[in-house]
């Protein structure tokens, strides 16, 4: 387990989840187009569910140390982290020069932390 302030570890998550989808596109577009239909959506979407819980966790300590806004609702917030994160799958193409996983992780990050990060 990565250990430090819960804002660094988010952050890790962050980029690691762009990078994984990048890596594995056809299959993540394929796991966020499941319903629950069968035994092995309805487990997928479970695992989903389970990550994002422990994301919002992350994000809860993030505040609650005062590295993140505490002003945004958590289960909301996180909502609009996966969305972005996810959205990727619609239009990231890897053949587009010139954005390899890297750099989107790094424009994520900074959409995202300087959104959220507490003004010291």
């Amino acid at each position: 387990a990565r250990v430090g302030p819960a804002s660094d570890r988010l952050e890790w998550v962050v980029r690691r989840m762009v990078e994984v989808l990048i890596a594995e596109l056809p299959y993540v577009t394929l796991l966020l187009r499941v319903r629950g239909n069968t035994d092995t959506e309805r487990w997928a979407l479970e695992r989903r569910r389970d990550f994002d819980h422990r994301v919002a966790d992350l994000l809860k300590a993030a505040a609650a140390d005062g590295d993140v806004r505490g002003d945004v609702e958590v289960r909301l917030a996180t909502r609009l982290v996966f969305g972005m994160i996810n959205s990727l799958v619609e239009w990231y193409r890897p053949d587009a020069r010139g954005m390899g996983a890297r750099e989107v992780a790094d424009a994520v990050v900074v959409l995202v932390f300087g959104g959220l990060r507490q003004e010291r």
